[in-house]
């Protein structure tokens, strides 16, 4: 069975960065593409980067477009999602999930519900 966790996360002041990783287990790695989500409280939950298998390509949703990057290392099977310019309203937990077989830009499309596997997250908290 595999495994996503998440670490990273914590407190920052508004204008701050943090980065993100996502630690794969018992993936092909290079088979899935990695999402990150978040979810804050009283929100629905929010795509925000995807990563094909590998890290060849990269979609991002128009809300962190600009602001948030994802990339990936093959040789460790990870996934990380840098954070910058760190708003009050990105307080959230953070969490990763994989899907096979499909590109960052198809799995931009899909409903998580569909994805393979999911972390439990990590927690972002942006303070003003």
């Amino acid at each position: 069975e595999a495994q996503l966790v998440e670490s990273g996360g914590g407190l920052v002041q508004t204008g701050g960065s943090l980065k993100l990783t996502c630690a794969t287990f018992g993936l092909t790695f290079d088979d899935y593409a990695i999402g990150w989500f978040r979810q804050a409280p009283g929100k629905e939950r929010e795509g925000l980067a995807w990563i094909s298998g590998g890290g060849s390509r990269t979609s991002y949703s128009n809300s962190v477009k600009g602001r948030f990057m994802v990339s990936a290392d093959s040789a460790k099977k990870m996934v990380y999602l840098q954070l910058s310019r760190l708003k009050p309203e990105d307080t959230a937990v953070y969490s990763c999930s994989a899907v096979w077989a499909l590109t960052a830009a198809q799995a931009m499309g899909v409903a998580e519900s569909r994805y393979d596997w999911r972390g439990r997250g990590t927690q972002v908290t942006v303070a003003s």
